[in-house]
């Protein structure tokens, strides 16, 4: 029978087959892929024409078609609806896919094609984009390990090969932890929770098989869990699971694996002449240097504890007038502050929830990206990977611009956490290709399903980063979409949070999912005034992650990461009661992949423009200004990597700004 990757998708815009498909298609599709990309690798390589753009730049641009077309069905199921026979599958491409990168980077041929294309670029009158192209793929070739030789380029491929596989483990054994932890609750400990939770509870342990409620290590149950159970000992209970993801001496502890990931990119670094992972992961991004990343964090480090320090002084007087002795605990933290936002915000999460359903914040997105961009959205009918997943196409003045995917609820096969990703990415080049883009999320599935406030930021910061890349316009793939700078590539995902707090959206969509009754208009004035709410807690627990991300990439790896961790902590005076937001141990982040590698900073680093951004609507008195929505799009939204990431903010805002931005948009600047 034909492998139905393999063959020409008759459905609409070409939407993966995912009936047809089963898990036995995915490693000889892989066979064939790579087979097909060594041979046109080869041949460009020997090609016995002089180096021009088409026959080399643009050849290895259309060298993996099949490749890329099978791994962006794998590689989004494996994250989002993983199982037995895809995991298996995921650590037996691990290193097979790295040393086939190898393989391209390592082929002195091939770089020598684009090195005499580098050398001779002024005489080869490239378009700008084409120089872009070429001056990327001729720097990825070069920190690849191009212009190593003899056992340096031996060792480096062995590195990264290993990295791969650690990579896999480490995401796994995370998956698995989260997965296999649950803790039962009797129908008393259902006491003091809103009713959201209790259903959200029982929908848990109806997925998890059992006859009662449940919390999980899911966020979107934890979270609302430990802000409103009484019961301290539970709370502690179910907190000291969640932070132990990844550290409980099992077959899925990751604290040697993270130690064995920091010692072979500290080799890599040294390999390639770097004096530290930092030094070379920073060089192609807007931060450029360790020490600039440091000074960002720093700057609102001081602030953010400052503040944290004043609201744990609070919440502890909240616990001793309440007859509990001893100190504020990190389980006790998000209790005693959602008694406090209802106290003097007179605002209460669950009362606050009817108004923000799932399908209401659809719409909600779905209406911004309309007003700003043009953009329709229809539902699509095609079969996907689960029931729970649901399609739109895209449309704009007409024409096709994108499939949109959601998948929006939590369940034992995904990984944790939220994320957009492309199942194929927008190009011009060759017969072109229109992008399918999929928004991953982990919401607490209900009857509605009720979103925090929280849970709707993170559904329109998932969506900004799906118009990245379905308003993508440019010719080469490998410059589309979201391939920017990871500090810049935040910049859509926060800036398009804004326009949830924009009032006019909240009035129109923000609507009880029972009465259909817009939000009480009090209601909604004290929820965008309390929105710098408990803002110094959320930014301590960040940027004690980032701090502690950038030093252990800095200098020699540490023999014991845990040690570390707790050295950083200690030197930067963390605060008692508040945790890094990702420890360690299942900080995927950082050990998942190389993606966030001395790079959890770049939601800081972003947030500093977003802010700035947003300004420039706020500036025109018209949160939905079409000429700045036009600039927003042309220079960031659709450019790609065309350009560098400050060449592009610099020709949408005109300069850069500062981080003052940022601190007044957490409600700081009194702090600093």
């Amino acid at each position: 029978m034909t492998n139905p990757l393999l063959s020409v998708w008759e459905t609409p815009f070409e939407v993966p087959p995912f009936a047809a498909i089963t898990d036995d298609d995915f490693a000889p599709a892989f066979e064939v892929g790579l087979a097909e990309a060594r041979a046109a690798i080869a041949a460009i390589a020997a090609d016995p024409a002089a180096p021009d753009f088409a026959n080399t730049i643009e050849a290895l641009e259309l060298a993996e078609g099949t490749l890329d077309r099978v791994a962006g069905v794998f590689y989004n199921l494996a994250g989002a609806d993983a199982n037995d026979a895809r995991e298996a599958l995921m650590r037996d491409l691990a290193p097979r896919m790295s040393a086939f990168s190898s393989e391209i980077t390592n082929n002195k041929a091939l770089f020598q094609r684009i090195e005499t294309l580098w050398q001779q670029r002024a005489e080869l009158g490239l378009e700008a984009e084409q120089l872009r192209v070429l001056e990327l793929y001729r720097q990825m070739f070069v920190r690849s390990g191009a212009q190593l030789e003899g056992e340096a380029a031996a060792r480096l491929t062995e590195v990264k090969s290993r990295l791969a596989v650690l990579g896999t483990q480490f995401s796994q054994n995370l998956l698995a932890e989260e997965r296999d932890w649950f803790m039962d609750l009797a129908e008393a400990d259902l006491e003091g929770l809103p009713d959201f939770v209790i259903a959200a509870a029982r929908a848990a342990g109806a997925e998890k098989g059992t006859a009662g409620p449940v919390i999980t290590l899911n966020r979107s149950l934890i979270v609302p869990f430990l802000q409103f159970s009484p019961r301290r000992a539970l709370r502690q209970r179910a907190y000291e699971a969640w932070v132990a993801r990844g550290a409980n001496g099992n077959a899925q502890d990751n604290r040697a694996i993270a130690a064995e990931i920091l010692a072979l990119r500290a080799e890599r670094a040294q390999l390639l002449g770097y004096e530290s992972f930092a030094a070379f992961k920073l060089e192609p991004e807007m931060a450029k240097t360790p020490a600039a990343v440091r000074d960002l964090l720093m700057s609102v480090w001081a602030p953010a504890r400052r503040k944290a320090e004043g609201d744990a002084a609070v919440l502890q007087g909240m616990m001793a007038a309440e007859g509990i002795s001893g100190p504020l605990e990190a389980w006790d933290w998000r209790y005693y502050s959602e008694k406090r936002r209802k106290a003097e915000h007179d605002l209460d999460e669950a009362a606050l929830k009817p108004y923000l359903g799932l399908e209401a914040m659809i719409a909600a997105q779905f209406d911004c990206a309309g007003r700003l961009f043009g953009l329709e959205f229809t539902p699509l009918e095609v079969p996907l990977y689960h029931p729970d997943v649901r399609a739109w196409e895209v449309r704009r003045a007409g024409q096709h611009v994108a499939v949109f995917i959601g998948d929006y609820f939590a369940r034992g096969s995904k990984r944790s956490g939220a994320w957009c990703s492309a199942i194929r990415s927008q190009k011009k080049l060759g017969a072109g290709a229109t992008p399918i883009v999929v928004n991953v999320c982990n919401f607490a599935k209900g009857e509605p399903a009720l979103l925090s406030y929280d849970d709707a930021r993170t559904l329109f910061h998932e969506f900004g980063h799906a118009l990245h890349q379905m308003l993508s316009n440019v010719t080469y793939g490998f410059i589309s979409g979201t391939s920017v700078a990871r500090d810049f590539v935040e910049l859509p995902s926060q800036l398009y949070e804004h326009w949830l707090e924009v009032p006019e959206v909240l009035e129109t969509h923000a609507r009880h999912w029972q009465t259909g009754e817009a939000m009480p208009p009090a209601m909604l004035e004290r929820l965008l005034a309390a929105g710098t709410y408990d803002q110094a807690f959320a930014t301590v627990e960040f940027v004690a992650s980032a701090l502690v991300d950038l030093a252990f990439h800095q200098g020699p790896a540490p023999a014991d990461p845990m040690q570390k961790q707790a050295e950083v902590l200690e030197a930067i005076g963390m605060p008692r009661a508040i945790r890094m937001r990702h420890a360690t141990p299942h900080f995927a982040h950082v050990f998942s992949g190389d993606g966030y590698s001395s790079g959890y900073y770049s939601y800081m680093w972003s947030e500093v423009m977003d802010a700035d951004a947003f300004a420039a609507f706020d500036e025109t008195g018209n949160p939905f200004d079409p000429e700045t929505a036009a600039r927003l799009e042309r220079f960031i939204l659709s450019a790609g990597g065309s350009r560098p990431a400050e060449e592009l903010y610099l020709a949408f805002r005109g300069r850069m700004p500062g981080v003052e931005a940022l601190l007044k948009g957490r409600g700081l600047l009194d702090a600093a």
